[in-house]
């Protein structure tokens, strides 16, 4: 079960991020309005006294807010496919279990919880400040350093150690008190 688990993650972090299409397909306009309604709530913005400063900064802000939602997406499908990628590598590597382990975890879990990063910074960045934002979740954000660190000792594991060998393909029969290799094409024997 715990060398599942960070398989099962992978998968989670992709279905999140297309789900949240999903939503952003059905219904954008929800986002956007709710992206508004945080820009009128922000104390920086109604202190703005120029008109038409405050609608541009209010137009820009709009647009950089739900951008901050597309990069939840974009970022929860890559990531975790890379993450996909990366475990099912890791798990063909003849590395020792432990340290594989290790690292699978730091690849799921860091590269689950990163996007989140970017979609908080899109839900309050409207009422705190994009910054604000940002900084208050940067927990989220440092889980980037977590799955980069998963991802550099599976770098440094595949340098390491070499890919496990698979027995699926070794035929082996015994014929008169010898053994007849027929893997990989060729024919060995050898007394038993």
């Amino acid at each position: 079960m715990l060398q599942k688990t960070p398989f099962s993650i992978a998968l989670l972090t992709i279905i999140v991020g297309v789900f949240i299409a999903i939503l952003f397909g059905a219904n954008e306009e929800y986002f956007k309005n709710k992206i508004e309604k945080g820009l009128e709530r922000n104390t920086v913005i109604s202190q703005m006294s120029n008109d038409i400063e405050k609608s541009n900064y209010i137009k820009s802000e709009k647009e950089k807010n739900w951008r901050y939602y597309q990069r939840f997406h974009f970022h929860a499908t890559g990531i975790g496919s890379i993450s996909l990628a990366v475990l099912l590598f890791l798990s063909i590597l003849s590395a020792p279990k432990n340290i594989k382990n290790v690292s699978a975890f730091f690849i799921a879990i860091g590269g689950f919880l990163y996007p989140f990063l970017w979609l908080f910074a899109g839900i309050f960045g409207p009422e705190m400040g994009r910054n604000e934002a940002k900084e208050a979740f940067a927990v989220f954000g440092y889980m980037g350093g977590v799955f980069m660190i998963g991802l550099l000792i599976t770098l440094v594991l595949s340098l390491k150690y070499p890919l496990r060998q698979s027995n699926r393909y070794k035929v082996k029969l015994r014929k008169n008190g010898e053994v007849v290799d027929l893997s990989e094409g060729g024919i060995q024997t050898e007394n038993i």
